[in-house]
Parts: structure tokens; C-alpha cells; sequence
């Protein structure tokens, strides 16, 4: 049992993807990533030029009463990539304070039980387990390439089991024109479960209104340099 957690960063906030966009919500950002992906918008959980000096070490019981004291309406469990991490103990936490708890994941790690929802967004360094996807409530797929949707839905097996799948352009590609045609032909040819999808907080800079978050890192996107 985990006694303590590795922290890059706590804040409030509000949800700013998938089906609970624009809900209050308090997020824990855990230190640490073996997939490191190179256009990553948290590389400071991973990438060693720019992981913070002193890494914060917190207690389960701690992050939840921190959780707590902003009164969301649900606590997100990020990275990195927290399922390399034993949340069984913070989960716990959250429910005795009667705090719901949705996770980001890429899915290659066994995911914990007691979450409300499941994100999975999946990455081509780490493919995630089978397991992962069938638990999904909703899938976050990352558009870096005009034809990323239809290699990715190759690689499920030509279905996805989650009735929500996002396609969200990498972040560096928002205003690429092939990559936005993708996702809305995709949308436009078959609809369910495919939405069009947005990071909608970064355009309001809605994280870095709290003092705890980090200045982001700066993406790099060059995967000879490691970021």
C-alpha cells in the first residue's frame, strides 16, 4: 500500500474535455510516466529537463482533505500516468470525504476499481490492455495525423466498446487543416460513437488561475531531443 504519492501538481479548475466539459473539479496530477509521448502537455511529470527540483510527497489522506477544501464536484486523477501508481489508498480517501474520483489513463496499466469514470486515451507506445477499453466510459483518441483515427481503429479490431470516442487534435496540429477535415469527416460519415472534441481549457487558461499549478512545460515535439 502506497504510503505516499509523488505530486507534480494540484489545482481547481473545471473539466475542460469530454462528456463532463466545463464541470468544477479539483485535479491531482501525479509525478511520473513510462510513455512519453513526444508532443506530451504534462512533460514535466517525466521528462528530466524539466521536472520540478523537489518533486512533492503527499499522503492519500492529505490530497483528499485538499481535495476537499475547493468543494468540486469531482476530483480527476492524471499524470503522467497515475495507474503506475497504487491509487487503491487515494481512492479510498476520496470516498471518505465523499469525493467521486475520475481518472486519465492511457490504459496500459491495470486500472484500480471504485472510479466514477474512466478516460482512456490511448498511445501508441503503451497500446492499452483490453481490459482498459471495455472499462472506458468515454475514449480521448489524439489526432497528430490525418489518418491517426483509422490506424487506431484498426488496432481495436475495427470497433470501439466505449459510446463516447473523442478525437481531439494534437495540440501543435489544432490548426492543421487535414487533421480538423479528419475528425469531421469522420463525425460527419459515422457519428456515434465518434464526437468531435476540443481541450477547451487551454484557450481560457482555466488551470493556471490557481497559483499551485506548474507553468506548463514547453512542448518540444521532437522525439530525437526525448520531448
Amino acid at each position: 500500500m502506497a504510503d505516499v504519492y509523488p505530486v507534480n501538481e494540484t489545482f481547481l479548475s473545471w473539466q475542460g474535455e469530454g462528456v463532463h466539459l466545463g464541470r468544477k473539479a479539483f485535479f491531482i496530477r501525479l509525478q511520473g510516466c513510462p510513455v512519453k509521448c513526444a508532443w506530451c502537455d504534462s512533460a514535466s511529470t517525466w521528462h528530466p529537463g524539466f521536472v520540478p527540483k523537489q518533486v512533492r510527497k503527499s499522503s492519500a489522506e492529505a490530497l483528499a482533505a485538499e481535495a476537499a477544501s475547493s468543494r468540486p464536484e469531482f476530483v480527476v486523477l492524471t499524470g503522467g500516468e497515475p495507474c503506475v501508481h497504487d491509487l487503491g489508498p487515494l481512492l479510498a480517501a476520496l470516498a471518505s470525504v465523499g469525493l467521486k474520483a475520475h481518472l486519465e489513463t492511457c490504459g496500459a496499466y491495470p486500472i484500480a476499481r471504485g472510479f466514477a469514470w474512466v478516460t482512456v486515451s490511448p498511445k501508441w507506445a503503451k497500446p492499452p490492455l483490453a481490459d482498459s477499453l471495455a472499462r472506458a466510459d468515454e475514449v480521448k483518441l489524439i489526432v497528430e495525423a490525418p489518418d491517426s483515427i483509422d490506424r487506431w481503429t484498426e488496432a481495436v479490431g475495427g470497433k470501439w466498446l466505449s459510446p463516447n470516442v473523442w478525437l481531439h487534435p494534437e495540440w501543435s496540429q489544432r490548426a492543421v487543416p487535414a487533421v480538423l477535415r479528419a475528425i469531421t469527416e469522420q463525425v460527419k460519415s459515422f457519428g456515434a460513437p465518434f464526437r468531435a472534441g476540443w481541450q477547451v481549457h487551454k484557450p481560457y487558461a482555466a488551470d493556471s488561475l490557481d497559483p499551485r499549478a506548474r507553468p506548463p512545460a514547453p512542448l518540444g515535439g521532437d522525439p530525437a531531443n526525448g520531448f
